[in-house]
């Protein structure tokens, strides 16, 4: 059976110092982008993921979390130069404005800069409203916060696609709040939802709403990124 990784990422800096936990240095995205083309990966978009019947061989997802500006300056270059597509999510409610559910060191994509990408390297999906923990919230809260995303989606004639990122890869688990979660996904739309899980998927998915990311950090080696492309996070037993 097929298995297909879907990295996710967050910050990139120039900085070799400082690719670490979130932030990854351009040097190393750049070594990983390398490998993959190397190794004759074909990069897809999180959207190509609602047929997965028809997922090539040695497909891989690259997504980036929360459209911090620094991804537009550092990591697009990249995506370009190894023409490679990506998926970006965004937290609505923080456009133009900060990461202030980090501690807001991190400047968000402005509307102009979201309206600028060039559609053929990055797709945008949905990260919520708010960027808070949907396993935390009612079900008249979830709503609001998915009304408020596609208001701004319609006010801007931005083009996203009906893919979400959990935010910190949280979404009710169990019972009653499970169920109506996943209701919730559906009357709204959203046709593919992305946890975190740290490992490959099996294709085709077998559920869609499930799909999990692998967590890439800043001060991984090539190695690790190696083995995390073939099976995910490393686990000690």
């Amino acid at each position: 059976m097929a298995r297909l990784p879907v990295l996710m990422y967050h910050n990139v800096t120039p900085n070799d110092s400082e690719s670490v936990e979130l932030t990854i240095s351009t040097s190393k995205f750049e070594e990983q982008l390398q490998y993959l083309a190397e190794k004759n990966y074909t990069t897809i978009f999180a959207s190509e993921l609602m047929n997965s019947n028809e997922i090539p061989d040695k497909s891989v997802v690259l997504s980036f979390d929360d459209v911090t500006e620094n991804q537009l300056l550092y990591a697009l270059p990249l995506l370009k130069k190894y023409k490679c597509k990506a998926t970006f999510f965004i937290p609505f409610a923080y456009i133009g404005k900060t990461d202030t559910w980090n501690d807001g060191s991190e400047k968000i994509m402005t509307i102009e800069q979201l309206q600028s990408l060039d559609t053929e390297l990055v797709e945008l999906g949905h990260h919520s409203f708010l960027h808070r923990k949907y396993a935390s919230l009612t079900a008249e809260e979830i709503q609001n916060d998915f009304d408020q995303s596609f208001e701004i989606i319609r006010q801007n004639n931005l083009t996203v696609v009906p893919a979400l990122a959990y935010p910190y890869g949280n979404f009710p688990k169990k019972g009653v709040q499970n169920e109506v979660f996943f209701d919730l996904l559906k009357k709204n739309g959203i046709q593919l939802a992305f946890r975190i899980g740290n490992r490959t998927n099996k294709l085709p998915l077998k559920d869609k709403y499930k799909v999990k990311r692998i967590d890439v950090k800043g001060q991984d080696s090539l190695l690790t990124f190696k083995w995390k492309l073939r099976i995910g996070k490393l686990r000690l037993f």
